[in-house]
C-alpha cells in the first residue's frame, strides 16, 4: 500500500518540476492581437500563424508561439481577435532588435498589414 503513495507523491512532484520559474527582471513580452481583414478565412488565418512561426529566426527571442482565440463566455474575455502572437525576450533592447530587424519588418509589411484590418500590440516588463 506504501508504493502507490509514493508513487502518487513522486509523480506530483516532477508535475511541479515542470512549471517555469518566474521570469527575470527586465524580461519583456510582445503581445500581439489580429484581426482578419476577411474574418473566417482560414488560408488568410494560416498564412498569418505561418508568418510569425517564421519569425522565431530573429535573434534574441526566447520564447515565441502563435494561435488563435479561445471563444469564452465570461465578460472579460476579448475573443474577438483572430490570430495571437506572443513573444518574450530578455531586454527591451532585445525587443527593439526584433521590432526593426529585416525579417521582422518584411513580414509585417507583406504578410501582417495586407491580411489584417487592425493589429493591438502590449509590451509587459517585468
Amino acid at each position: 500500500m506504501k508504493f502507490p503513495l509514493c508513487l502518487a507523491a513522486s509523480l506530483s512532484l516532477v508535475s511541479c518540476a515542470t512549471i517555469s520559474p518566474p521570469a527575470s527582471h527586465g524580461t519583456v513580452d510582445h503581445v500581439v492581437l489580429m484581426w482578419q481583414k476577411r474574418p473566417g478565412n482560414t488560408a488568410d488565418r494560416q498564412a498569418l500563424l505561418d508568418a510569425c512561426s517564421e519569425l522565431r529566426v530573429i535573434p534574441g527571442i526566447k520564447f515565441l508561439d502563435a494561435g488563435t482565440a479561445l471563444a469564452s463566455e465570461r465578460p472579460v474575455v476579448d475573443d474577438s481577435f483572430d490570430v495571437g502572437l506572443t513573444v518574450r525576450f530578455d531586454s527591451e533592447k532585445s525587443l527593439h532588435t526584433y521590432e526593426t530587424h529585416p525579417f521582422h519588418v518584411k513580414k509585417v509589411n507583406e504578410v501582417l498589414k495586407p491580411l489584417t484590418k487592425k493589429i493591438v500590440v502590449y509590451d509587459i516588463v517585468r
